[in-house]
């Protein structure tokens, strides 16, 4: 398996992000996954455990996708935990709470602050704190600099390399989701979730007919699917997708109890069905969409 690895010289002691595949895109196919890093960096300072701080972790989904490389398809997967920065929020969703003086640059909030889950996130899915000191102005624009920048700087770059040669792009924004919401989580603490969830942020993000498409190829292994229920996709489908120009992002959300335990954190059985059946659905859309 081909793997390109992106480091950032002023962090040498943590891989910021790795592409598994080829960074030329075999076909429309793009795949990231922003939330399945585990690499904590010194600098994190956090009043949580490095296992506490996996909490925001999709566990294996990169490890899911990886076969998607044989198939010309590159999987950008971020190293660095979600926990530390979130990928999947816009660089200016700052929770100006969680600071130690005000931000003095451009302040764009998504809502996500509420929860606890903005661009450095406050709180694990069970509201406890991250942290138990506020961070300084430096500490959070170092983060953004140093990783978010990077990873947003790639992803751009594969979707734009899939649209040049291909005339469009599909990029699939990976996820995995907890069975069941938590205190914090979205759709309600004690909710239980779908087998998969489509997110296309209500239809802006891609065509109709890559998100039924896709819904359609899992319905047929029997899975249960919604829409933008509860998650209708955030800044990553948002940021470099224009369906009227062939840019299309969909995020799609695993349901964790497919494929691991929850309680030990060890892979099932199915893990490797589900691998298969995603493969499955990967080459069908290589044959529609190109």
């Amino acid at each position: 398996m081909s793997q390109s690895k992106l480091h950032h010289d002023t962090q040498p002691e943590a891989d910021v992000l790795i592409v598994h595949g080829p960074l030329q895109p075999a076909s429309v196919l793009v795949l990231d996954s922003p939330h399945s890093g585990r690499v904590m960096p010194a600098d994190f300072r956090a009043a949580l455990s490095h296992e506490d701080l996996r909490d925001g972790e999709d566990e294996y989904i990169d490890e899911l996708y990886w076969p998607a490389a044989e198939l010309g398809i590159p999987v950008l997967a971020a190293q660095f935990p979600r926990t530390y920065i979130d990928a999947n929020r816009h660089a200016a969703d700052i929770d100006l709470d969680l600071l130690d003086a005000p931000w003095p640059h451009h302040h764009e909030p998504s809502g996500k602050a509420g929860i606890g889950k903005a661009l450095l996130w406050r709180t694990l899915d069970d509201g406890r704190n991250i942290y138990n000191r506020q961070l300084s102005v430096a500490e959070v624009a170092s983060r953004i600099e140093r990783f978010h920048q990077p990873y947003h700087r790639t992803l751009r770059q594969l979707m734009d390399a899939a649209h040049h040669a291909h005339g469009q792009v599909v990029h699939i924004n990976c996820h995995s989701m907890n069975a069941v919401a938590g205190v914090m989580g979205e759709g309600g603490a004690g909710t239980a979730r779908a087998d998969f969830v489509l997110g296309d942020r209500h239809g802006t993000t891609c065509s109709a007919e890559v998100t039924h498409f896709v819904r359609d190829q899992l319905l047929a292994h029997g899975y249960s699917v919604k829409i933008n229920d509860p998650f209708a996709g955030v800044e990553l489908v948002r940021a470099y997708s224009n369906p009227a120009i062939g840019r299309h992002s969909l995020q799609l959300e695993i349901n964790k109890r497919l494929y691991m335990d929850q309680g030990t954190g060890l892979k099932l059985a199915h893990f490797a069905v589900l691998q298969r059946q995603l493969m499955q659905m990967l080459r069908a859309m290589q044959q529609h969409f190109g």
